[in-house]
């Protein structure tokens, strides 16, 4: 039995049209939240960064060479979703002119 993706779970991934979908906000809060993420050492030294999916499981995300970059990846995944967050709704506005 093969194991499923974070993704795969919750239906995102399209295998008719090969596409992802977006993750919704619901996922995307999940992935800001340092504490459902990580690291762990493979057995050929490398480290795998992980995201805890539903039902407590964990999903493997990045792997990296060093337990530095295997940190930088998780918080660049955090900032990358804290983004998405920012834009759920569409773009913000930024100025408005009047006549």
């Amino acid at each position: 039995m093969v194991a499923l993706s974070t993704w795969e779970k919750v239906g995102k991934f399209n295998k008719q049209t090969n596409t992802m979908e977006k993750p919704t906000s619901v996922e995307c809060e999940h992935f800001t939240i340092k504490e459902n993420w990580r690291i762990t050492q493979l057995p050929n030294g490398y480290y795998q960064t992980e995201v805890r999916g539903e039902e407590g499981s964990w999903d493997a995300i990045t792997r990296r060479t060093t337990i530095s970059g295997a940190e930088e990846a998780i918080n660049g995944s955090i900032e990358h979703y804290k983004k998405r967050l920012e834009f759920v709704d569409g773009p913000k506005v930024i100025r408005t002119f009047e006549d």
